[in-house]
């Protein structure tokens, strides 16, 4: 609401400044409000243009993260919202854009029909009544704007929810047009359409041009009658009655010279050339940091069409949270996907992972080619046969609001499904350390379907409960797990995960009750909630978060967003 509140005010800004140059000078009589209109809402695009690929420069933002730059929390916690901000602002461009064609449209027929001979070089049309259409589609400004058009509504359309979810590819070859806008964006500002005047000296506007006004056959007073200067600001004799159409300020300004105009020099290159040369380099960085493949060492299919994929890569390190954007050629040769670590490197182990759920025709491609060779699914795939695997190329890692949970004294961690996938690494951080980390009692609650979904990481967590128990420390973790829907069968099988079982309700949590309690266990704490999961249970849980309570204690709600 803020951004949009911004974007009208400039809006309204830019449009007085134009509409008030226009009574002032010459283009009020040739193009009427369609200009101020037009030029109003080119600077609030020109605005979001530039600011809607800063938050996906994705290296970027991870350094601004990690680093020591960005110390408060919440100044951190505002990046989280990169995905947000562009959206609204490709939102935004949507809407001006549209309200800038339709002021281009009445230019358009304005030019024709107001065809103006004295001042032949504001004309954008060659004679009055030429077609409109030409101006259109047979000029620079109008064929690229009619292009960015067609190029903008394809990656409106295919960005809505139902298409990204029926089919991603269509949005990602799609929202991968928006070079091509970029490009034409420039060409489509360097047509010259809108002139400035340059001998303002000379001329200056709604001076008195006598040999124009001669030739009109106007009347001239008897003081106009001998020769006339080439420049003069002197006030008319007070006896003297002046002719209102030449009254300025209560005197006479003569003009020596015809106007002489010459096209702007296109702002929007200053708007777009910063933003787009950084996003550039980025890209061309990312792309140099992730042209080897990696090292494929294990695949493991898990119940519930789920695939692990352990790999190592030279000089990669990653924080807990932290995501990955993977890239098979095999499977698209220009498509790739974000998925979160569920184990990073560390410095005894150089492995890092990551678990994907099957739920596509990316994914599933994926999967028919890493278990082409394996005669069981449930197989792990020896090193010795990584001659096998398709080449894999592993881009990031990138920041996630997931890296905060260890800098909170007290955290919730909330997960839905294969939502729980951010808390893995987190998970198994702890189980590699915890005593250097801030965090002192976590909070973690996974809700699942199927019984058998909480194998992904059934073993993570009980081996993280035996360790934390053997160090007298079993309060540092909660661990409650939900069945929302069950069979009868309400035990994850196994005589090693008895430590879970005991933690396993049937249901769905109580979130007010839940809330109730941790804020009852830490009076006047900061509690950071974490949520990765379906958008029902994250409203709840923001709405929860920002209730108060009567313990002093705060929540401050955080949820995964890829960018």
């Amino acid at each position: 609401f803020f951004w949009l509140s911004l974007n009208v005010w400039l809006f309204w800004k830019t449009f007085l400044l134009y509409y008030q140059g226009l009574q002032y000078y010459y283009l009020h009589q040739m193009l009427g409000l369609g200009l101020c209109v037009s030029r109003a809402s080119a600077s609030v695009l020109n605005l979001n243009c530039c600011l809607v690929l800063l938050p996906m420069c994705r290296v970027l933002l991870a350094f601004l993260r990690g680093s020591q730059k960005v110390a408060s929390r919440k100044t951190r916690r505002l990046l989280d919202k990169s995905k947000t901000f562009h959206v609204t602002c490709g939102v935004t461009i949507c809407i001006f854009s549209v309200l800038h064609v339709a002021a281009h449209l009445v230019n358009a027929l304005n030019f024709s029909e107001n065809y103006n001979e004295d001042f032949l070089s504001l004309n954008a049309a060659n004679y009055r009544g030429e077609d409109p259409r030409k101006l259109l589609f047979a000029t620079v400004p109008g064929l690229t704007g009619v292009i960015m058009v067609l190029v903008l509504f394809l990656m409106c359309t295919a960005s809505t929810y139902a298409i990204r979810v029926s089919n991603y590819d269509i949005f990602w070859y799609t929202h991968n047009l928006f070079f091509v806008f970029y490009m034409l964006l420039m060409l489509h500002v360097s047509g010259g359409v809108l002139k400035y005047q340059t001998n303002l000296e000379e001329h200056p506007p709604g001076c008195f041009n006598p040999n124009k006004t001669l030739r009109q056959n106007m009347t001239v007073p008897k003081v106009f009658e001998e020769p006339f200067p080439d420049y003069t600001t002197e006030p008319f004799p007070e006896d003297l009655p002046v002719p209102e159409p030449f009254v300025q300020n209560n005197f006479m300004r003569i003009c020596s010279e015809e106007p002489k105009f010459q096209s702007h020099f296109p702002e929007t290159w200053f708007w777009i050339s910063g933003p787009l040369c950084l996003y550039c380099v980025e890209r061309l960085y990312r792309y140099i940091r992730s042209n080897k493949p990696v090292t494929i060492t294990s695949v493991i299919s898990h119940p519930s069409n789920v695939l692990e994929v352990r790999m190592m890569k030279d000089n990669f390190k990653a924080r807990p949270g932290q995501y990955v954007i993977l890239h098979c050629p095999r499977v698209s040769a220009l498509e790739s996907h974000p998925f979160t670590l569920t184990m990073c490197p560390t410095d005894t182990k150089a492995t890092f992972g990551v678990h994907l759920k099957v739920v596509g025709d990316w994914t599933e491609r994926f999967r028919d080619l890493l278990l082409l060779h394996s005669n069981q699914d449930t197989e792990i795939l020896p090193i010795f046969q990584q001659r096998r695997y398709p080449k894999l190329y592993v881009d990031g890692p990138f920041g996630s609001p997931f890296e905060e949970s260890l800098n909170y004294e007290v955290s919730l961690c909330v997960a839905g499904g294969i939502g729980v996938t951010p808390f893995a690494s987190v998970l198994n951080t702890l189980l590699d350390g915890w005593q250097c980390y801030k965090l002192r009692r976590l909070y973690f609650i996974w809700v699942c379907r199927e019984i058998e979904s909480f194998r992904w990481f059934a073993d993570l967590l009980c081996m993280l409960h035996n360790k934390l128990w053997q160090e007298n420390r079993p309060d540092y973790i909660n661990i409650q797990l939900y069945l929302s829907q069950t069979d009868g069968i309400q035990k994850i099988i196994g005589e090693k995960y008895q430590a879970l079982n005991s933690r396993l309700l049937i249901g769905r949590p109580r979130w007010k009750l839940l809330f109730d309690e941790i804020a009852k266990c830490n009076r006047r704490k900061t509690i950071g909630v974490f949520c990765c999961g379906p958008n029902k249970i994250s409203k709840i849980l923001h709405k929860l978060s920002n209730n108060s309570n009567s313990y002093g204690t705060r929540f401050e709600y955080n949820k995964e967003s890829f960018s």
